[in-house]
């Protein structure tokens, strides 16, 4: 299970919505099972791309790290949204999935927020196994 705070689910839809038509996405710091903060960026991905996939820079990873660090706990996800379209993860997403991860992956139709769902990559990498979400 996956625990995760209204506070943080609010700036993470916030960010989602002021992204979209386009993908939007940001990384999870936590501990524990529980999201402690989020860190949101600009999508890097080609400006035709966009709408439907992200891309996170090595540098957007190592600010990641930091902050994590300076707060003490790990980087343990990335969160994005599937603009009109259902949250569950594409083929592109497990591709470029990490092992270890957990994802948080947003519907998003017509600039608002419809729901959310975390995700984590099988061990062999073959797909993903939904993990149940608590917003608190």
């Amino acid at each position: 299970m996956l625990k995760i705070s209204k506070d943080l689910t609010a700036r993470i839809e916030a960010h989602l919505e002021e992204a979209y038509p386009d993908e939007g996405a940001g990384f999870l710091l936590g501990a524990d099972g529980e999201v402690r903060d989020v860190l949101t960026f600009e999508n890097a991905r080609e400006e035709e791309a966009r709408h439907n996939r992200f891309l996170l820079t090595p540098r957007d990873y190592l600010k990641a790290e930091m902050k994590a660090m300076e707060l003490g706990v790990d980087l343990i996800g990335v969160f994005h949204s599937h603009p009109d379209c259902p949250n569950v993860p594409s083929e592109y997403d497990r591709e470029w999935a990490q092992p270890f991860f957990l994802y948080i992956i947003s519907r998003v139709d017509k600039g608002r927020t419809l729901g959310h769902r975390a995700w984590r990559l099988a061990e062999d990498r073959s797909g993903y196994e939904e993990e149940r979400l608590e917003i608190r």
